[in-house]
């Protein structure tokens, strides 16, 4: 944080001021102190925090009282002095320093070498600058989602000519088509935020339509709508080898078709792109209305009609209890069971003090959403192996694991209250963790409402407005509504990709096989990156914004490679893919994911890993800092 950050004294709103600090995040204060004072003594007694229970904030860090007070008005005096010119004492701690501090707020031990992740995430050392490229390049990007939008701000700063491809009618992605009632994200705000454009979150959590408005917003900061066609599909991308670049060819709106050549293809379509719809024998004969949580419609009529909700998942436990009081009955059919934990702040706005206190004083917010990005990302990795000597090996994984699962058991029997009867068939019977850890946005209360029904089992048929279970009971419905998520192991399924010497890239993958180099890079497929590709996404919880920033900014230290060599194409070298992708494997099978237990997203028919990652944030960070020349081939025309 520079002088520049600092607003002036007579700008400063005091009483505002005043009224964040009283309502701010202790730890996170006292972090800010250290740094605007120098004074260690903020980081031991009687100021050490006591650790927070679950994925609370801990706001008042489990201090007393006058602790408090003392904390939150040496705070107050010591930033109105930095309004007034004062320098902070310590500006740029060492990144073994941010970690001890992370640390102590935490209470429990941070790594050492986390702190250089953290580091670079406050931006306390000035950016590297991207010179752009003296050699003239065209790019492709299809896709206009938050992959989409990274890469093309990574691409205008390089200087690089490119267009987006989106086959919707605006930027957004998954959250311009995912509109249900309910629908919201599950990362704390600051975390699903880019780190080039910060904005001003009125929700801890915020829903769909505050998302929406600030990817837009981002859009049009960055100028990409001016790079941007939407309402055009990309149906082939076909490297031609006696070109050295990429022919892509598209539909629009009309069912026009067009061809278009670039030298470098960067695709962005993501995991959660294509609609996952079971087969159900009679679907097609429902009499009501059948809608797809990631196709909502607007005019889909609710009140007072009979409701039936197909899944349990994440896209489910925000739906039911959205529309619970709205509609007369309501059945639920969850064939499997899942690990809910507490959500202290669900539906809880920011205080208008607190977004003050982070305009004003941007130091706070950076250590604010350090706390959140270890909380809800890395805190819980270290305990997700599973020890091979652990008796109780079915239930869970490890000595830890297991005293989350009583954590998580204590809160279902709390929850549940009077309707303990739904715990045989709510509670699961492996290992937390082992599927995405999904958040209490109502849920229980919702079950336990009387007109609500929990149906154990799959919907094995429907015939007219009967709905059969597989037990063969029977409701009946008005509306069904399809939570049941997207196809995340037919990844880039939604366009052909065509590598050098004819190669299909879904042959290469042997279909839902998918993997790539560092989640970007697949050998045969020269100049061709993917965003959010196999084995990106953080399964132990955390924005995958982060993990697509860092693919982004590896994606351009790869093209500055190629420059550099004065080459026409480059691609990762076989052994170096088969090697990465060994090495990731092997990392899945000491972690929970790959537990026999239970089924989940992340694995394809035969098992193996696809959509998430086995590494911890700040070591994919590493890995993505720059191109390893050794990996790479380079061809010239």
């Amino acid at each position: 944080m520079t002088a520049s950050d600092q607003p002036s004294a007579e700008a400063l709103d005091r009483a505002m001021l005043r009224r964040g600090i009283d309502e701010a995040n202790i730890p996170a204060l006292l972090l800010c102190l250290v740094q605007l004072t120098g004074d260690q003594a903020w980081l031991k007694e009687p100021f050490v925090p006591r650790r927070g229970r679950g994925l609370d904030d801990n706001d008042s860090g489990g201090l007393a009282e006058d602790v408090q007070r003392t904390i939150r008005d040496a705070a107050y005096d010591a930033i109105v002095a930095w309004t007034e010119g004062a320098p902070l004492a310590l500006p740029r701690p060492t990144n073994a320093q941010l970690a001890a501090m992370l640390g102590v707020a935490m209470s429990e031990p941070v790594p050492e070498d986390y702190g250089d992740v953290v580091a670079y995430s406050m931006q306390f050392d000035p950016p590297v600058q991207t010179t752009p490229s003296k050699r003239k390049l065209t790019a492709i990007v299809i896709g206009g989602g938050i992959s989409g939008i990274c890469a093309g701000i990574e691409l205008q700063r390089k200087g690089i000519d490119y267009t987006i491809f989106e086959k919707n009618e605006d930027f957004g992605g998954t959250w311009w088509e995912n509109r249900y009632p309910g629908c919201g994200v599950d990362t704390p705000n600051l975390t699903y935020t880019f780190s080039c454009n910060p904005t001003d979150w009125s929700q801890h959590f915020p829903l769909q339509g505050e998302i929406e408005a600030y990817l837009l917003e981002t859009a049009r900061r960055f100028e990409l709508y001016s790079y941007a066609r939407f309402g055009t599909k990309v149906e082939r991308a076909e490297w031609i080898a006696a070109d050295s670049k990429w022919q892509v060819t598209t539909t629009d709106c009309d069912g026009k078709s067009e061809t278009h050549l670039a030298d470098i293809v960067m695709s962005a379509v993501g995991l959660l792109n294509i609609p996952n719809v079971p087969h159900i024998p009679g679907l097609d004969t429902f009499t009501g209305e059948v809608v797809h949580t990631s196709a909502w419609r607007d005019d889909v009529a609710l009140a007072g009609k009979r409701v039936a909700v197909i899944g349990n998942g994440a896209s489910g436990m925000q739906v039911a209890p959205a529309i619970a009081d709205e509609v007369a009955e309501m059945t639920i059919f969850a064939r499997s069971k899942q690990w809910i934990a507490p959500f202290p702040q669900f539906r809880k706005a920011v205080p208008d003090g607190v977004r003050y206190l982070m305009r004003a004083f941007p130091l706070y917010r950076h250590w604010v959403e350090q706390r959140l990005s270890w909380t809800f990302n890395d805190r819980v990795h270290g305990t997700l192996f599973r020890d091979p000597d652990w008796a109780d090996s079915a239930r869970s994984i490890n000595k830890i694991n297991d005293g989350h699962r009583q954590f998580f058991t204590n809160y279902y029997v709390e929850q549940l209250g009077d309707r303990q009867d739904l715990l045989p068939l709510l509670l699961p019977d492996y290992p937390p963790f082992l599927k995405r850890m999904l958040l209490d946005n109502g849920w229980f209360r919702t079950l336990r409402k009387p007109h609500v029904r929990l149906i154990p089992e799959h919907l094995a048929e429907v015939r007219g407005d009967t709905l059969v279970a597989a037990s063969g009971e029977e409701v009946q419905a008005d509306v069904l509504i399809l939570a049941t998520g997207f196809q995340t192991t037919n990844v880039l399924g939604s366009y052909d990709v065509v590598g050098r010497d004819g190669l299909f890239l879904r042959d290469v993958w042997d279909g839902d096989n998918a993997a790539a180099y560092l989640g970007t890079l697949v050998p045969g497929f020269p100049n061709f990156f993917i965003l959010l590709g196999p084995n990106v996404g953080a399964g132990h919880g955390g924005s995958m914004i982060r993990n697509i920033e860092n693919q982004a900014h590896y994606a351009l230290r790869i093209i500055d490679a190629l420059i550099a060599a004065d080459a026409s194409s480059v691609e990762v070298r076989d052994d170096a893919y088969h090697a990465y992708v060994a090495r990731l494997d092997a990392a899945h099978e000491k972690l929970v994911w790959t537990h026999p237990g239970a089924e989940n997203w992340y694995r394809n028919k035969r098992g193996r890993i696809i959509a998430i990652t086995p590494w911890r944030n700040d070591a994919f960070w590493r890995m993505t800092r720059d191109a390893n020349a050794d990996d790479l081939t380079f061809a010239h025309a």
